[in-house]
């Protein structure tokens, strides 16, 4: 029994022609040099109130950063927005406008927040991370300001 399994099995293997091809995937990340480049940058321009996360391609926490006088749930929306950017490609307030009518269900999924100041970081039309801010003066906008500006920092390299 065991071998008519194994037989099966290679069997089904040697009769998909796209397996023969298969190849190591080679994937661009965000490093930690980057990571804490873009969130010292990021937390310069918004203040000691805020924190900031950046994530990398996997939406998993590269660096976090807590303002010295940053409220304590700070640091966890900082996350959530960069994973929401991050997972949706878009920054967190362009996604937070798609969802209010429309693929609201998405809005249920975990980690995710509807909130502006999060950003994707890109190399092209690909994603590889993601910055989320929280707890800067000015609001949402300015959060999304000051992610974009840790962003241009490294801008040289995301070519």
């Amino acid at each position: 029994m065991a071998f008519r399994l194994a037989a099966a099995t290679a069997a089904a293997i040697l009769s998909v022609p796209a397996l023969m091809d298969a190849q190591v995937l080679m994937q661009r990340d965000v490093s930690l040099k980057m990571a804490l480049t873009i969130a010292t940058t990021a937390l310069e321009e918004c203040g000691g109130t805020a924190s900031v996360a950046v994530v990398d391609r996997a939406g998993r926490i590269r660096v976090l950063l807590q303002g010295d006088t940053a409220s304590p749930h700070n640091p966890e929306l900082a996350r959530r927005k960069a994973y929401t950017a991050r997972t949706f490609r878009t920054t967190s307030a362009e996604w937070a406008k798609r969802t209010e009518a429309a693929n609201s269900g998405q809005r249920m999924l975990a980690d995710v927040i509807p909130l502006g100041g999060g950003v994707p970081i890109n190399v092209g039309e690909e994603t590889i991370g993601a910055v989320g801010l929280s707890g800067a003066p000015g609001g949402q906008t300015r959060e999304e300001a000051c992610a974009k500006a840790g962003i241009a920092k490294v801008a040289a390299q995301l070519k």
